[in-house]
């Protein structure tokens, strides 16, 4: 589990914090024990997105561009990690804030959540949010979102598609468990292969989707745990994963 822990700033992107989760993403990556990555937050705010002392005019254009373009490479990290990431939602999400949740694989929140791209508001359109919001919303509603900054609520933000799950505030923690303890229970070679099968495929036409899946379905069963999945269920026993 990564925290976002800077409540007092609104847990917000700042370059340390940017910095400080790449780090935690890529900690520990290629160990096999490593199956799931939870990223929750302190405070009433998941995430205000980036913090906008640092994109203020007494910072030249090349620190400007070093925020983003390190934003954009955590945002990207998250669809490349060989394990799924799971966003635990417990507040509001705004700007780059929110484009943390629509990155990642999962995204489970509380009733009280909101997410809201606003700044529009301030001058800034939320441009490299928009690149994931477009990506896990119907275009009117992320354009909505992005044209008048106003916030989603939780079950809006379910019924569009950019959280999986909404459950009341004491039952967050317990449904976010619940979900990764599933995914242990699965072969970590076979999820990362999928993982990336999904991300690969998704940008692609339909014919083309199906020339990559139809050969990695083929490859899947290459793997030792794709044969042994196969076999422990012919032998009506529970798989013993290698991973």
């Amino acid at each position: 589990t990564i925290v976002l822990n800077n409540p007092r700033r609104r847990n917000a992107l700042s370059l340390p914090m940017l910095q400080s989760l790449r780090r935690d993403l890529l900690h520990d990556g290629k160990s096999r024990e490593l199956r799931v990555i939870v990223i929750a937050a302190e405070g009433p705010v998941f995430s205000s997105g980036h913090d906008l002392k640092e994109l203020s005019s007494e910072d030249d254009v090349k620190h400007h561009s070093q925020v983003f373009e390190l934003c954009a490479e955590v945002m990207t990290l998250i669809q490349k990690l060989p394990v799924p990431v799971i966003a635990k939602v417990n507040g509001l999400a705004t700007a780059a804030g929110c484009q943390l949740v629509a990155s990642c694989d999962i995204a489970v929140a509380s009733e009280k959540s909101q997410f809201a791209t606003p700044g529009v508001n301030i001058g800034l359109f939320c441009s490299t949010p928009a690149v994931a919001l477009g990506r896990s919303l119907p275009r009117k509603v992320a354009l909505e979102m992005l044209f008048t900054g106003e916030p989603l609520t939780a079950h809006e933000a379910l019924m569009h598609g950019l959280v999986s799950k909404v459950v009341p505030e004491d039952k967050l923690e317990e449904e976010t468990m619940k979900i990764s303890q599933k995914i242990c229970e699965s072969s970590k070679s076979v999820l990362a292969l999928g993982k990336a099968t999904f991300y690969r495929q998704i940008t692609q036409d339909l014919d083309t989707a199906y020339k990559i899946t139809t050969q990695v379905m083929v490859d899947n069963l290459t793997l030792r745990d794709g044969q042994e999945g196969i076999e422990a269920f012919v032998q009506k026993r529970k798989p013993v994963w290698s991973h």
